[in-house]
């Protein structure tokens, strides 16, 4: 086996390990540079047919890429849903997602029965992507609870829909968000949060206050 051969080989291993991923951002960026492989492979080797269907592959993985790329921070795309704390849609999804949940947020526990909770899903479509779970921990504090996003979207950051809005958390008299202690790959330096100990903290603007006339 020459060289060339193991090229050939490397683009096919990478065509099928992309496959293989539930991320979809991660499958399409993979499945892009298998493609390249195999165009540079079946050109040296003068396979036109397979240059020309590795050709369209990549052409498509380029546009899904661009296309969530583009999107990734659109408010347009993703939603933020409140809904109810004992909301049984939103019970089915954390059931579904214990396992996900607990590798990384150790630790979490959620009581619908509890004061001061508020619970949010992230969606884009008709379909969920993310939790965000949290509680009232001190006077003006919102700890979150939870900040899960499903395995497709894990590339991507939807929990941050939430955070933008910060009237979500204002309105209800707060003026400072907490994340999750000890959570597990946290994204906030991203968002604005600082570090402060195991979590990170974000300090919210201040109502406007209406004017008197």
């Amino acid at each position: 086996m020459n060289w060339l051969d193991l090229v050939g080989w490397a683009g096919s291993a990478v065509l099928v390990w992309s496959l293989l991923q539930s991320r979809v951002l991660r499958l399409r960026a993979l499945n892009l540079i298998g493609c390249f492989v195999l165009i540079g492979y079946n050109a040296a080797i003068e396979v036109w047919p397979m240059v020309g269907l590795n050709i369209v592959l990549a052409v498509i993985n380029i546009w899904y890429l661009r296309g969530m790329l583009a999107t990734r921070h659109d408010e347009k795309t993703y939603q933020v849903v409140e809904v109810g704390v004992d909301d049984q849609f939103l019970a089915h999804t954390l059931r579904v997602h214990a396992a996900d949940i607990a590798r990384f947020n150790p630790g979490f526990h959620w009581d619908p029965d509890a004061s001061g909770r508020s619970a949010f899903l992230v969606v884009t479509a008709d379909e969920v992507v993310g939790v965000v779970l949290s509680h009232a921990e001190a006077p003006g504090v919102a700890q979150i609870d939870l900040d899960y996003v499903t395995p497709k979207f894990r590339d991507f950051t939807p929990g941050e829909f939430v955070y933008r809005r910060s009237h979500l958390f204002t309105e209800r008299g707060f003026h400072r968000v907490v994340s999750p202690p000890r959570m597990v790959a946290p994204y906030y330096h991203r968002l604005g949060f600082r570090p402060d100990g195991d979590s990170y903290v974000l300090d919210l603007p201040a109502s406007p206050t209406p004017q008197s006339a």
